[in-house]
C-alpha cells in the first residue's frame, strides 16, 4: 500500500485515517435518506401518510361473528364503499394512502390497522397483537410499509405485546402508554426503550379498564390543547396530569354515544379539525361548542367489527410544529 502511494506521490498524512461518524439524529435524515418525512409526535398534526387495510376477501370468511370479537357479520360490498369513502377524505386533504396488501385470508380484523403500527418521531413501530386471532397481521403491516420506504424502528418481540391503539401521543416530549388486555409491561418497556433515545422524557401511564380495549375508546386528543375523555372510565391520574400540562379537559357528553356509537374513536385530521363516525349529534355539539370541526362520515358497516375510525386508521406521518 505504501508503495502505491509514494508512485502517486501521495502521503499518508494527507490520505490518512481521519474518517470520523457523522452523527446527525436519525430524524434529521429522514429526507434525504428515507425520502420522505415519516413520522409523528401528536395525534392532530396535519395527516400525511396513513396506513390501510380496504377490506378483502378476508371478510368473506366470517360466518360466527362472535369467533372475531364482531358484533355482526358484514356486508362485504358496503364495507368496501364506507371504507373507500374513507379513504377519500385522507386523499382529498393531501394524504399519502399506503394500502396494506397480502393480507392473511383469516385475518379479518385486518381493516383496524391502527392496532399493527405507532407511528414515531423517527418511523414506526410495528406491534404485536394480543389476541392469536389477529396475530399475524403485523407481517403484512411491516411488509407494507417497508415497500412504502418508512423505516422501522422496532418490532415488539419475545413475550411483549402492545397494540397501537394503547397509546396516544400529548407532544414531542410526551406520550400516554396504556396496559392492559391488549399490551402488557413487556411490551409498554420495549416501546419506551425505542422513544428515550427520540427525545421522549415523559411517560403517562393509563391503566385501561376491564372490558376496554384501547385508549381510544376511552379519550382522544381533538386539538394540540383540547382533549376528549370518556369520565368515570379515564383515570383520575392521567386526566390531572393533562389538566396540570395546560390541556383542556372536554366531557364525553353521552354515555350512549361514547360507549355504543364509537363518539371517542375519532381522527385528528388537523389541529381542531376531526373525523368522526355519524350518529353522534351530542358529542359533535359540544365539540363545536369548543371551537372544534367536526368532519362525520357513515361507517356503520365496518363498525359491526366493533371498530371505528380511529383503528381503522394507522398514523405514519403528520406536520408538526412543536
Amino acid at each position: 500500500m505504501q508503495e502505491i502511494l509514494k508512485e502517486k506521490d501521495i502521503y499518508l498524512d494527507d490520505y490518512g485515517e481521519k474518517w470520523f461518524a457523522d452523527e446527525t439524529s436519525f430524524e434529521k435524515d429522514l429526507e434525504e435518506v428515507w425520502g420522505g418525512r415519516w413520522g409523528l409526535c401528536s395525534e392532530v398534526g396535519k395527516l400525511k401518510a396513513v396506513a390501510l387495510r380496504r377490506p378483502g376477501k378476508e371478510i368473506e370468511s366470517v360466518v360466527n361473528p362472535a369467533d372475531w370479537r364482531w358484533g355482526d357479520v358484514m356486508d362485504p360490498d358496503l364495507a368496501r364503499l364506507q371504507h373507500d369513502a374513507l379513504t377519500k377524505i385522507y386523499k382529498d386533504m393531501g394524504a399519502k394512502i399506503i394500502y396494506v396488501e397480502d393480507t392473511r385470508s383469516d385475518r379479518p380484523n385486518a381493516v383496524f390497522s391502527r392496532d399493527n403500527v405507532l407511528g414515531t418521531p423517527e418511523g414506526v413501530i410495528i406491534c404485536r397483537q394480543a389476541l392469536r386471532l389477529r396475530r399475524g397481521e403485523e407481517a403484512s403491516m411491516a411488509m407494507s410499509v417497508a415497500r412504502a420506504g418508512c423505516p422501522i424502528v422496532r418490532t415488539i418481540s419475545g413475550t411483549g405485546v402492545f397494540e397501537g391503539a394503547c397509546a396516544m401521543w400529548v407532544n414531542r416530549e410526551t406520550i400516554i402508554l396504556g396496559t392492559g388486555v391488549r399490551a402488557n409491561e413487556e411490551g409498554v418497556r420495549q416501546v419506551e426503550e425505542v422513544l428515550r433515545p427520540m427525545g421522549v422524557r415523559n411517560f403517562i401511564r393509563f391503566q385501561i379498564p376491564y372490558g376496554h380495549a384501547h385508549i381510544d375508546g376511552l379519550m382522544n386528543f381533538v386539538d394540540r390543547d383540547k382533549v376528549l375523555v370518556f369520565p368515570w372510565q379515564t383515570p383520575y391520574d392521567v386526566v390531572k396530569t393533562l389538566s396540570d400540562m395546560g390541556i383542556k379537559i372536554i366531557e364525553a357528553p353521552s354515555i350512549q354515544e361514547a360507549k355504543y356509537q364509537s363518539a371517542m374513536n375519532l381522527v385528528g385530521l388537523e389541529p381542531g379539525r376531526v373525523l368522526m363516525a355519524s350518529g353522534n349529534p351530542i358529542t359533535k355539539k359540544e365539540l363545536e361548542r369548543h371551537g372544534i370541526e367536526v368532519v362525520e362520515i357513515d361507517v356503520s358497516e365496518l363498525r359491526k367489527g366493533l371498530g371505528s375510525v380511529h383503528c381503522m386508521t394507522g398514523a405514519l406521518a403528520r406536520d408538526e410544529d412543536w
